[in-house]
Formats: structure tokens, sequence, C-alpha cells
């Protein structure tokens, strides 16, 4: 595999593994074990002591070419992939962590992140301290002598606030502590967490990755040590390895990756200069326009502005439901960075276990839609949302 490749020719010829039949598209090897040709042998790969695979739940031929592609595209030495998003997030995290660490985290964060964070670590006597991530004094502020993790997303969901990922991964050098980013809604297109300091990242493999709603995937990406002395036991014994038929999926999504996040990123952005400018949006927030919150940090580690856009509605919650009932191209769905346009209302799906005043920090209020643009043409949305608006208020 050449070094010298880009992103566009890695993720369609990196990590590639092709059998004695030479086939074109990646192979899929749907078995659970791999047999020996001697008890020694058996016992010399069990050891460590020769390469090769024991058993699906540890890797396979078709789950190590997306790992290799992964991490060609990230710029990770190790990558492990596993069942879903969440599963990637749990792992990298609880992998690293004992009774009496501390973990800081972002308060901005997809629910069930925050709650891996903030109920179930506790519940293994792991302390959490949940922080306004935007500003990095919070982050220092919140070091203890036991802290271990740093985890944030940036940009956030749904909000998109964007944190400064150098400046936290510095806090943490100066600790000893390991940042997990969450790269999803910026995806390894528009930014690369690895370096800009951060040590671990992980993706909902579901999202940009596969692209067109087929399946569920995770995967975590760090240093080959880091994977080694942290991650691997984990992982095998505890179990949240991707299925080989997902792997190869995955693999089909990653060939087309960059054509369609320029093409989602490219309606976003549209869209919301558009829904910027009518009179029954309250506010807009995308990364790729000069008035997000945090422009400077933007242009700092962000190569584009990202597929996502955060929509206030003036109308509150009945004009959320109005807005998302009208629309006839774009799909109600909490899922986001598939090839349709998707839109859901966080205050009743993603975040709706979170209590009112938590919502209100994060700036998520009965107005607020997430709209996650996909590949259509342009005009087309921009004609459904103008049709879609012209109903609210009738």
């Amino acid at each position: 595999m050449s070094k010298t490749w880009r992103p566009a020719t890695e993720l369609v010829h990196g990590g590639s593994l092709r059998s004695q039949y030479g086939e074109t598209s990646e192979a899929i090897y749907l078995t659970q074990g791999f047999v020996y040709e001697s008890a020694e042998a058996a016992e010399a790969r069990f050891k460590g002591e020769t390469e090769g695979y024991i058993y699906a739940r540890y890797g396979s031929p078709t789950n190590d070419m997306f790992e290799k592609r992964m991490c060609a595209l990230e710029g990770a030495e190790e990558a492990r992939a596993t069942a879903s998003g969440m599963a990637a997030v749990t792992a990298a995290i609880l992998c690293q962590v004992k009774a009496g660490d501390h973990i800081v985290a972002a308060r901005a964060l997809f629910g069930s992140c925050r709650w891996v964070v903030e109920t179930l670590a506790p519940k293994y006597g792991i302390e959490c301290t949940l922080v306004d991530g935007r500003y990095l004094e919070n982050w220092e502020k919140a070091i203890r002598p036991t802290t271990k993790v740093f985890f944030l997303e940036s940009p956030t969901n749904p909000t998109l606030e964007v944190i400064d990922i150098a400046g936290v991964a510095k806090l943490a050098n100066q600790i000893g502590a390991r940042v997990v980013v969450d790269n999803v809604f910026a995806t390894p297109i528009f930014q690369k967490p690895l370096e800009l300091g951060a040590h671990v990242v992980v993706y909902s493999a579901t999202k940009h990755i596969d692209g067109q709603g087929r399946s569920l995937g995770g995967v975590i990406l760090s240093d080959r040590e880091w994977v080694n002395e942290n991650l691997q036991d984990y992982y095998r014994h505890t179990g949240p390895a991707m299925s080989p038929f997902t792997a190869w999926t995955l693999l089909k999504g990653l060939e087309t990756l960059p054509l369609r996040v320029k093409q989602q990123t490219e309606n976003a952005s549209k869209i919301a200069d558009f829904l910027a400018d009518q009179p029954e949006v309250a506010k807009v927030i995308y990364p790729g326009r000069k008035d997000h919150p945090q422009a400077d940090i933007v242009a700092k580690q962000m190569k584009g502005g990202s597929t996502l856009v955060a929509i206030e509605l003036k109308g509150g919650k009945d004009a959320a439901f109005a807005l998302q009932n009208a629309l006839q191209i774009v799909k109600i769905s909490n899922n986001l960075g598939d090839a349709k346009s998707l839109i859901t209302h966080p205050a009743t799906t993603t975040h709706k276990n979170l209590t009112d005043e938590a919502r209100a920090e994060l700036g998520i209020s009965g107005g607020t839609v997430r709209l996650s643009a996909g590949i259509e043409d342009t005009d087309d949305l921009i004609e459904d949302f103008a049709q879609a608006l012209a109903k609210v208020n009738a």
C-alpha cells in the first residue's frame, strides 16, 4: 500500500486482500473460526508466535481490510471494527478506566454517549464531570488527580458546537490523560483528530461511512501501543465485534465516501444559507457559516463545514412538527449521514431522556430540528423547505 495515495484512492484500494482467485470486489469471509495445519500450529497461533486469524470475534480477513482502510484514511496505526457506533464509544472509554478513575466529558453529547459517561460509568465506580466544552478553562478546572479520559464530540450533536481539540489534547498531555473524540459529524474527510493531538478516534460507521441506511457499525482508531495495552483484551473478551458481512458493506461505502460527503456538505451549506433568511427561522447553526459561534476554531481544525444543520424555528415544537410533516423529499428519521436527506426533532427523539434543564443548557428547544443533508439535487431540497415553511404558519 502506497503512503503517497490520496484519500479518494485509499478509500478504493487501501487494505485490499485478494484470495488466490483474484477477485475484483473484496471477499466476504463468513466464518466463525479458522483451521490449523497441526496442533503445534494452533498452539503457536494462540501464543502469538505466528500471524493469522483465530476466531471471527477477534478478527477476520474482511474486517481486517475495513480496519486497514480506515487507518489509511484516518492516519492511525491500528483500528478495531465494532458492531455499532455505541459499541465503539463504550469500548474506547471503558477499556482504559477502572473504579476510582475520573472522566471529563463535554456536556454536549449524543444521548446514548452521555448515558455511558453520566450513568453507566458511575455504576462501576468511575466518576464523571460534564463541562461546557466550548471553553478550555472548563476542562482545566474539572481536572482531578484521578482524571484519565477526556471525551468529546466536535461538532456536537445536535447543536453543532465546535470544541478546540488541540487545546483539550494539550491539557490531557499535561496530566497523562487520553482524549477520545467522536468525529462523526465532521467525518474523516473534514477533520483529523489524531493530527490535532487526540489519542483515540471513534466513529459510528452506520452514518457517513455506510451512508445508505443499510447497516450498523463502528470503529475505534488509535496508535498500536494503546490498542494492544488497553483495547485488545477488552475487545476480545467482551465481544463487540463487527460481522464480516457488515465490514464488506462498509468497504463498499468507503469507496464513495468523498463523493457523498462533498455533495452532502454543498447541500447543507446552501440550505443553511437559505433558511437563515426565512422569517419562520429564529436561528441556523452551521460550521461553514461566518456566524457560527466558534467560526475561528472551525477555520483552524476543519477542512470543510458539515453535512448537518441545526435549525431553530420561532414557533417552537408546533412549528418544528409542522415543518417535518410538510416536507416531501426530506424524510423524518433520527439517523444521519445518509444519501437521503433526513430530519429529526432532538427534544422528542435523540435527546428526549435529558431533563428540560439539560436540554436548555445545550440549546435544544422545542423548536430545534436537526437536518442531515443528503445527495439529492440542491434546488429540489431548497424548494422542499420553501413549500414546507409556507405551511408552518398556514
